[in-house]
């Protein structure tokens, strides 16, 4: 096989779609014994890298982020409404102008209970 030169690996990975792309990172990840996260922690403290790795393990505050309000956008509203203090103009506003934080620094259950009842009415979410 011909040594591939950078340019022409990155030139291969465009032509893949996000699944490919995704399950291509965890095979090499399996054949290697590395992580792709690995060089983030040690980049963010050059420290001490096992100790950033424990705190990412026991993150305590996470954000909920609407990623998009999906078919049924008046549900979505109700749900944004009833997590937050927002009245209706409010939470119509910040739906539509997703990917938007919902909540800001909440615990893990209080984060994972609004993804599912947010997810419930239609929308996409994430925890960051």
């Amino acid at each position: 096989m011909a040594k591939l030169s950078t340019e022409e690996l990155l030139g291969q990975f465009k032509e893949l779609t996000l699944l490919e792309l995704s399950e291509f990172v965890k095979a090499f990840e399996e054949e290697f014994g590395v992580t792709a996260a690995a060089p983030v922690a040690v980049a963010a403290a050059p420290g001490a890298p096992a100790a950033a790795a424990e705190e990412a393990a026991e993150q305590d505050e996470f954000d909920v982020v609407l990623e998009s309000a999906g078919d049924k956008k008046i549900q979505v509203i109700k749900e944004v409404r009833g997590l937050t203090s927002l009245g209706l103009k409010e939470a119509k506003d910040l739906v539509e102008s997703a990917p938007k934080p919902i909540l800001e620094k909440v615990d893990k259950a209080a984060a994972e209970k609004a993804k599912e009842a947010l997810e419930g009415a239609g929308a996409t979410v994430t925890l960051k």
